[in-house]
């Protein structure tokens, strides 16, 4: 991730702050902020920054298979952030594009993103 732009990574940290603080509110504000300064390349990268820190750096490389049973039954946002991760684990960037252009297109990216940061938030306490 060295090659996103400071802000970025900046962006992703209001977020997973104020996601860890439970301010659903402030995690929406943060990501129209971005949408309104760097458009759908600034929240994409974004998601990505919270799909890092939801996978461990010392994670062995290789192929990893999404473990999630009932996903299908599963809301839209569920299954879009099981699948996001799954794609960032497996440095799948053409999967993860899809997804959000899909999510996009779908209607569903902010509740996706909401979801992704909440989960990106509940991660990093389980680690603390």
């Amino acid at each position: 991730m060295t090659d996103l732009p400071p802000e970025t990574l900046d962006d992703a940290a209001a977020v997973l702050r104020s996601a860890l603080s439970g301010d659903t509110a402030a995690v929406e504000g943060a990501f129209d902020a971005v949408l309104d300064r760097s458009g759908v390349v600034g929240a994409y990268d974004v998601a990505w920054c919270l799909a890092a820190a939801m996978v461990p750096a010392e994670a062995p490389s290789g192929s990893w298979t999404l473990d999630f049973p009932g996903i299908e039954q599963a809301r839209y946002d569920a299954r879009w952030v099981a699948r996001f991760v799954s794609a960032y684990a497996n440095c799948d960037v053409p999967t993860a594009e899809a997804l959000f252009g899909a999510a996009l297109a779908d209607g569903q990216l902010p509740d996706c993103l909401l979801t992704l940061a909440g989960s990106a938030g509940a991660t990093l306490r389980r680690r603390t």
